[in-house]
C-alpha cells in the first residue's frame, strides 16, 4: 500500500519499536551529497559514467570475506585450501582478484576454464566440476594440466581414460560423492541428497565402484573425495553431518582398499545475507566447526589428516555486489497493487523468478529519506514474473531516480540473458573511492553479431 507521509510515518513507528520493518538501507554508506556509495564511489556518478542497469562491486568486502575464511584455517594450524566457486561470478577480473589473494578456483565449463587461465589463475590451483563434462572440455583440462578433475560419473571416467591414453599423460582426480545429506535450502540448490544429479551415490555402492575404477587406472592419481550438500546454508550443522559421513566413508575405503585421502573437499554453499531476516553464520564460525569435526573424526578413525578444502562462492561475492537501476514507469491500482518499474529486471537477475529469492531495495539518491510507501519493484521484461523486489519499503520515487538492489553479486551477471533482446549490463569494481570497468555493457551490435539472416 501507499500511505501519505502525514498518515503513516514508517520511520516514526519503527524507531519506537512499534513496527519492525528494518532494511539493509539502514546500513548503507553515504557521502556528503547524501548519495549511496559503493567502495567509496558515488552511485549516481557510476550510473552517469557507465549507464544502467549497472552491477557494482565493493572489492574490499570480497577481500574481507576471503581473509575471514583463510584466517580461521591459519589460526587452527591445519592444511587447507580455499577455492573460489567461480560460477557465482565468473569474470577475468574476478579470477585476477582471487588469484592475487592466494585462492584456487573451481570451474564447471570450458568457458570458465579459459577465463580462469586468462585471469592468471595458476593451472594447479584449478579444479574442474560438472555432471556432464564434454570430451572437449576434459581435453582442455588435461592439456592445461589443471590441479584436479572432480570426477562425477562413470561416463566421465571412460572419457577421461580415453583422453589420457591418447595423450599418454596423467591427471589428478577427486571423487565426488552424494553423501545423502539434504541441507536446509531451496530444492533447486540442494545437491547432496541421494537423488541428486551430482556425484556418485554412497548408499547404492556407486561411490565405492567408482573409487575402485579410479584406483585401478594408472593414469589417474586419486587425491581424495568431494561432497557438496547445497547452497545458501546458514548453519554449520549440515557440514558437520557431511564430515561425519565422509570420514566414515574414508575409513571404510582405507580398510578395504588401503586408500588414504590427501584431501577432503567439503564443497561450498555458505550462505549470504540478502534481506534482514537472513542470518548466515560468520565465515570463521563455519570453518571452526568444520575443522573441529574433522579433527575429532579423523583422530577417532586413526586416519592420516587430510588437507581440508572448501569452495565458497556466493558468500564471497553476493553481499559485495549491488545492481543500480533507473526508475521509469509506475502503476498504481488503489487497494490492489503498486508497481515501480526499472530499466532492468529478470534479464540481469533471474533469481527471484527462478528461486523466489528475496531482495531489499534502496533509493540511491536519497537512501535515508522518509520511507512512506510499500511497492513491488518490477522490470521491463514481458513476463508477469519479472519481479525484482516484493513489498519494498521506499521513499516516494520519481522517474529518473536511481534504485539500488544490494546483495546481487552472486548469480546475477553469470545467469544474465538477452531476453527480449536486451543487452547485458556493465560491471564495475569499486575500491578506495576508485572505479574500474571490468565488463563493458553489451551493445545492440553485440546482440546481432551472431545473426546471419536468410
Amino acid at each position: 500500500m501507499v500511505f501519505p507521509a502525514f498518515l503513516f510515518n514508517y520511520n516514526f513507528f519503527e524507531k519506537r519499536g512499534c513496527l519492525k520493518l528494518t532494511s539493509l538501507s539502514d546500513e548503507v554508506t553515504t557521502n556528503e551529497a547524501g548519495h549511496l556509495t559503493i567502495g567509496g564511489v558515488d552511485t549516481l556518478k557510476l550510473v552517469s559514467k557507465y549507464g544502467s542497469p549497472l552491477i557494482a562491486y565493493d572489492v574490499s568486502k570480497i577481500k574481507s570475506q576471503i581473509s575471514h575464511f583463510k584466517q580461521a584455517f591459519i589460526d587452527a594450524d591445519v592444511p587447507y585450501r580455499v577455492t573460489y566457486a567461480s560460477k557465482a561470478f565468473s569474470a577475468v577480473a574476478m579470477y585476477q582478484l582471487v588469484a592475487g589473494e592466494g585462492l584456487g578456483c573451481d570451474v564447471v565449463s570450458g568457458g570458465e576454464l579459459v577465463a580462469a587461465l586468462k585471469g592468471g589463475m595458476p593451472a594447479k590451483r584449478i579444479e574442474f566440476h560438472g555432471n556432464n563434462k564434454l570430451p572437449i572440455e576434459l581435453e582442455m583440462a588435461v592439456d592445461a594440466q589443471i590441479g584436479c578433475i572432480v570426477v562425477d560419473n562413470f561416463q566421465e571416467i571412460a572419457y577421461l581414460d580415453k583422453i589420457l591414453k591418447e595423450k599418454d599423460t596423467t591427471i589428478s582426480v577427486v571423487v565426488r560423492v552424494a553423501p545423502g545429506i539434504e541441507a536446509e535450502t531451496h530444492k533447486y540448490i540442494s545437491t547432496g541428497q541421494e537423488n541428486s544429479k551430482f556425484g556418485f551415490d554412497v548408499h547404492s555402492g556407486q561411490a565405492k565402484k567408482a573409487l575402485k575404477e579410479l584406483l585401478d587406472n594408472p593414469r589417474m592419481n586419486v587425491l581424495g573425495v568431494h561432497c557438496h550438500i547445497g547452497s545458501q546454508i546458514f548453519a554449520a550443522r549440515g557440514f558437520v553431518m557431511a564430515v561425519d559421513k565422509m570420514v566414515s566413508l574414508l575409513q571404510q575405503w582405507h580398510e578395504e582398499f588401503g586408500f588414504s585421502a590427501k584431501l577432503l573437499n567439503l564443497g561450498g554453499g555458505f550462505g549470504a545475507r540478502y534481506v534482514d531476516s537472513d542470518a548466515p553464520s560468520p565465515a570463521e564460525d563455519f570453518v571452526k566447526q568444520i575443522i573441529a569435526e574433522v579433527k575429532e573424526k579423523i583422530a577417532a578413525a586413526n586416519l592420516e589428516f587430510p588437507e581440508i578444502w572448501i569452495e565458497p562462492g556466493r558468500s564471497l561475492v553476493a553481499e559485495a555486489g549491488s545492481t543500480l537501476y533507473t526508475v521509469g514507469s509506475r502503476k498504481d491500482v488503489e487497494g490492489v497493487c503498486h508497481f515501480v518499474a526499472v530499466d532492468g529486471g529478470m534479464g540481469d537477475n533471474i533469481r527471484p523468478a527462478l528461486y523466489q529469492a528475496k531482495y531489499d531495495a534502496i533509493l540511491a539518491n536519497k537512501p535515508h529519506a522518509l520511507k512512506e510507501q510499500i511497492v513491488t519493484v518490477v522490470g521491463k521484461y514481458c513476463e508477469s514474473g519479472d519481479i525484482l523486489v516484493k513489498d519494498a519499503l521506499l521513499p516516494i520515487t520519481h522517474p529518473g531516480d536511481i534504485l539500488a538492489v544490494p546483495s546481487t553479486g552472486a548469480y546475477g551477471y553469470t545467469m544474465a540473458s538477452n531476453y527480449n533482446r536486451n543487452p547485458r549490463p556493465a560491471v564495475v569494481f569499486c575500491e578506495d573511492g576508485q572505479d574500474k570497468l571490468i565488463i563493458r555493457r553489451e551493445t545492440y551490435d553485440d546482440l546481432l553479431s551472431y545473426d546471419l539472416g536468410l
